[in-house]
């Protein structure tokens, strides 16, 4: 009997009702805003900022992985479970997925087999109507701008060849990417060059994830920089008196949600930006709210270590006040196959030459964890063409780093699977051995703060400036954007900014193809290489494979 699809194991399961979900936090259901009865927003008022302090928060990042991830979501989810199964009071805080994943060939992101969370159908679509919300609020900001353009009365005179704020839609829709707009004659506004970003990629996503309260997102949003009047001077969205609307239209967006895993324990699920092209953490907000309810608090950042968990680390942390008790590396053998040297068709195929060759990436990572004086848990999840050879290799090469490389089998068997994996992680907790450190600080020079971020943790040797980046350096420093922290867009396949040098490669160049700033967010983003913020569709989109009954229950979803 073939195993199960993870659409099949979601909707055999038998929910409990969100209000006993949140009861086994200490919630009462009258502080729920019910989504119906699987789904619930959790008031901001349940912050407590002195339980923050006292809860164990874990880490879950991964090495650099192949195209359809390594299972940080599902080993998040499963550690959690495994938490709960050994006697710790633990949730697990993620983010919310992204539909043009879903619809092209990455999937949902709601986690695998037996280590889900529910209902995994409405969290892998439309959910609470976050991203809607994200949506609805960027595109008001570019209403607003082709507005004021086309104002004779009330315009700020802004020059229409520096905007850089784009509209923004929640798909992969690659025809988007460059626009033309207001044609059609004077009365459809003044033609220009525009464009569309996919949703996570916008700035209102990254200021949702790193907003305080209401109050500290109005003020993010005011500081939106939209470009340059005729005059050459800075407009902003407070400018526009946009920033009050817009957050109107994330009044619940910011509230986190609460759902449940299979097994019953509790998940919030909150904001969902790329961690290769924004800083890919959930919200500050959930994460305080699982820290505020819980005593152990599971959260994952997104893509390799070397993205997600660096921007964690270096810009969540600092701007949250918050640090990591314990951190998990996730690997899978089928990656360090990859990483040495096997083609696609082959990563099912067990070969202990690879997995010696490729366990360079890992050990990479593991030294970075030590560089913000980490001393990670590699958990190795668990495929079933994974071999006892090749799973004994890496952990006694985890074990000669001084690391502990535990499998995860949470994919197969849920709680059960994972319970060694939890008791590891509770022992890292109770030595103390783990003092997080920042790797840079924030006061530095851009150009300082990049090259440690590129030499030390991605090991390049040097990093190359365009002549557009240097004169954008210029620029960031003329607006006082210089002592913010860095948000790298890199390649998520490689740890350098070349997605074909897999491993760990050496001696190679970083190079700084142009910049971007989230004023709002309050993050500089230099774009390494060909990055994009609009993806499109694969071949054969996993759209094709969907469908939808008469009773409205749903199949190929994954």
């Amino acid at each position: 009997m073939s195993f199960p699809t993870d659409l099949e194991i979601a909707q055999s399961a038998k929910p409990k009702h969100i209000k006993e979900v949140a009861a086994h936090l200490g919630v009462g259901e009258e502080h729920l805003y019910y989504y119906g009865q699987n789904k619930a927003k959790l008031p901001l008022s349940l912050i407590d900022d002195e339980k923050v302090k006292q809860s164990k928060l874990i880490l879950v990042s991964a090495v650099n992985p192949t195209p359809a991830g390594e299972g940080k979501t599902t080993v998040s989810i499963g550690l959690n479970e495994g938490l709960n199964k050994i006697g710790k009071k633990a949730v697990v805080v993620l983010r919310e997925p992204s539909l043009g994943p879903v619809f092209g060939i990455k999937g949902g992101a709601a986690g695998g087999g037996y280590s889900q969370v529910i209902p995994m159908e409405d969290i892998n679509l439309h959910f609470t109507g976050d991203f809607s919300a994200v949506e609805k609020a960027n595109n008001l900001l570019s209403a607003l701008i082709d507005n004021n353009i086309q104002s004779k009365t009330r315009s700020l005179s802004i020059d229409p060849r520096t905007i850089v704020w784009k509209r923004v839609m929640d798909m992969n829709d690659r025809a988007l990417r460059n626009t033309i707009i207001g044609l059609g004659g004077t009365m459809q506004g003044v033609p220009r060059e525009d464009g569309f970003n996919i949703t996570p990629a916008s700035e209102v996503m990254a200021i949702l994830c790193m907003a305080k309260n209401i109050e500290d997102l109005k003020e993010r949003l005011g500081n939106i920089f939209i470009g340059y009047t005729y005059e050459k001077k800075p407009v902003y969205a407070r400018d526009l008196k946009a920033e009050a609307a817009m957050a109107i239209l994330l009044k619940d967006a910011i509230q986190p949600n609460l759902v449940q895993t299979l097994e019953g324990n509790p998940a919030i699920i909150h904001g969902g930006p790329f961690a290769n092209i924004a800083q890919g953490t959930n919200t500050i907000l959930a994460t305080k709210m699982g820290l505020s309810l819980g005593d152990y608090v599971v959260t994952e950042a997104g893509f390799g270590a070397d993205l997600g968990a660096e921007k964690f680390l270096n810009i969540k942390c600092g701007y949250a006040g918050i640090k990591p008790e314990a951190f998990v590396l996730v690997a899978t053998i089928r990656a360090l196959r990859h990483h040495g040297g096997a083609k696609k068709e082959e990563y099912n195929t067990p070969s202990i030459e690879k997995v010696k060759a490729g366990f360079a990436n890992l050990a990479k990572h593991i030294e970075n964890a030590k560089h913000y004086n980490l001393t990670p848990v590699v958990a190795i999840n668990h495929f079933p063409a994974d071999t006892e050879e090749e799973i004994k290799l890496v952990q006694e090469e985890c074990a000669k780093m001084g690391v502990k490389a535990v499998v995860s089998y949470g994919f197969s068997k849920g709680g059960e699977g994972t319970k060694e994996l939890a008791q590891a992680v509770v022992e890292v907790i109770e030595s103390g051995v783990n003092k997080f450190e920042k790797l840079y600080d924030w006061n530095l020079s851009v150009e300082e703060k990049i090259k440690t971020i590129a030499t030390k943790i991605y090991g390049a040797s040097e990093v190359n400036y365009s002549a557009k980046a240097r004169r954008q350096l210029k620029t960031i420093k003329d607006l006082g954007y210089d002592a913010l922290p860095v948000c790298m867009a890199k390649t998520q396949k490689s740890l350098s900014d070349n997605d074909k040098l897999v491993g760990r490669p050496e001696g190679f160049e970083v190079n700084v193809r142009e910049f971007e700033f989230a004023a709002g967010a309050g993050f500089v983003i230099p774009i390494l290489g060909n990055m994009m913020r609009m993806p499109g569709l694969p071949a054969v989109p996993a759209s094709e494979g969907m469908d939808i009954d008469a009773n409205g229950v749903i199949t190929g979803l994954s």
